[in-house]
């Protein structure tokens, strides 16, 4: 008879690691964050670094945001040298500088010493001078050289977003050098695209992608295989203009050299994706009259505050709209009709507008609407109007007569409806391209001002058509 064995039962696993992170929408789970935050009051450090390791920077990001302000620091304090700090530059403005602030000097210094150069310029640049130079002082002065040169260009030029880590050779190596370099160095960039060839002062000379170097053999000079007419970018080059460029040119890398055509670093696709991601929502935040920096976790004053001035300058206008109307008030006194239909037409009149006007700020902002094409833009967007004005005169007109039942009022209605869509399709183009030349922001200013036209141009042709059809005065 066999003899029998005693198995152990298995551990219960922690129900951390059987826990979906996300639910089936992508959100995070209620549950998953209760339980790092029973971890973090416990002070589970070697559950919280086990959980931390495994996260990705973005879906670590996420988690702090969705932790209560003293855990996330807590959080990041506990796991140490575990905790990646590239997940900060994936959480709020506001979030990233509390964290900050809160966390001792030290402890930053060594997480930055971790991160590639653009990733540590962006994890400091929001912080006041005083707190950065604090943190750079714990650095050793290679590294901290390399970050306070990249500070020192302006704010959303190419020069912030570079990282200064790439791998350049002479023009008289070989393929085979140029390899065996790569293999025995140990601080090469953690991902890289292309090999840029630099003279003995560093200026650059081309790029040679990684691949056309695989291809080749070992003897074969890489001055052989450079391009030289490798789309360069200034450092001091806003970063707006190189994301057009590498989304026109299909780039992936791209040099950055400064004022002397010397190499001082590169931009990769993942940083052009993140310019791409905050210049539109910039874009989509300004077009509704948020032009303070506003994001998810702002206390109420700050977001009321930075929302108050435009709103200010909305008040102003509407007040001029509402003008019109006073100019009117006996006509609007002898047939109420006229009061009740007149923000039809307003309306009406702002809603075309606000379609003309965000095609034509996404335009101008792609250069894509220029001197070369804004005659035939401006006319066509005229047409649209126009067709479309015809179109909504005859339904509003007939709805007019069917409520009221005033055969005229139909035709004054259906006029002032044409007259209406047409100045908001020219308001919607004109405007913008008007703040454009003035080196204004369209997608700032535009909706107020187009908004005006809409409003002023409606009431009075409406009101002004009436008084002349029915006679009122």
């Amino acid at each position: 008879m066999a003899e029998k064995i005693d198995v152990a039962e298995p551990a219960e696993a922690d129900p951390l690691a059987r826990m979906p992170m996300r639910d089936e929408e992508g959100q995070l789970r209620g549950e998953f964050v209760a339980e790092i935050t029973r971890a973090i009051h416990a002070a589970d450090r070697p559950l919280l670094c086990e959980v931390v390791a495994e996260l990705h920077e973005a879906d670590l990001g996420d988690l702090i945001a969705a932790l209560e302000p003293d855990d996330r620091v807590t959080l990041v304090e506990i796991t140490g040298a575990d905790f990646d700090f590239s997940a900060l530059n994936e959480v709020d403005e506001t979030v990233r500088e509390e964290i900050l602030e809160e966390l001792e000097p030290e402890t930053v210094a060594e997480g930055v010493r971790e991160l590639e150069s653009d990733d540590a310029v962006e994890l400091l640049e929001s912080l006041d001078e005083e707190d950065q130079e604090e943190i750079l002082e714990k650095l050793p002065a290679a590294e901290r050289e390399d970050i306070e040169r990249s500070l020192l260009y302006p704010e959303n030029s190419a020069g912030r977003r570079m990282q200064t880590e790439f791998i350049a050779v002479p023009p008289d190596w070989n393929v085979g050098q140029a390899i065996d370099y790569m293999r025995d160095t140990p601080d090469l960039p953690e991902r890289f695209y292309e090999i840029y060839v630099v003279d003995a002062d560093r200026h650059l000379l081309g790029a040679m992608p990684l691949d056309a170097l695989l291809r080749a053999r070992r003897p074969v000079p890489v001055k052989d295989l450079i391009d030289e007419d490798r789309r360069r970018v200034s450092a001091l080059e806003d970063q707006e203009e190189v994301a057009r460029m590498f989304g026109k040119y299909n780039l992936v890398a791209a040099p950055v050299v400064d004022t002397t055509d010397r190499l001082v670093g590169v931009i990769t696709i993942d940083d052009v994706v993140d310019v791409i991601e905050e210049e539109a929502d910039e874009d989509l935040k300004a077009l509704g009259g948020v032009t303070h920096p506003e994001e998810l976790s702002d206390t109420v004053w700050t977001i009321a505050r930075g929302r108050f001035n435009w709103l200010l300058v909305n008040l102003a206008t509407a007040f001029l709209a509402s003008s019109v109307l006073g100019l009117f008030e006996g006509q609007l006194e002898k047939m109420v009709a006229l009061a009740v239909l007149a923000p039809i037409v307003a309306s009406q009149g702002g809603n075309a507008a606000t379609q003309t006007m965000t095609v034509a700020v996404r335009a101008l902002a792609t250069r894509e609407l220029g001197a070369f094409n804004a005659m035939r833009v401006v006319l066509r967007e005229t047409m649209v109007g126009l067709v479309n004005g015809i179109a909504f005169a005859v339904i509003t007109g007939i709805a007019a007569v069917a409520w009221f039942k005033i055969p005229g009022l139909g035709i004054v209605i259906g006029l002032a409806i044409i007259c209406n869509l047409v100045a908001g399709a020219l308001g919607g183009i004109l405007i913008p391209m008007v703040l454009e030349r003035v080196r204004a922001d369209p997608a700032v200013a535009s909706g107020t001002f187009v908004t005006t036209v809409t409003d002023v141009v409606g009431f009075f042709s409406f009101l002004g058509i009436a008084t002349l059809w029915f006679g009122l005065k």
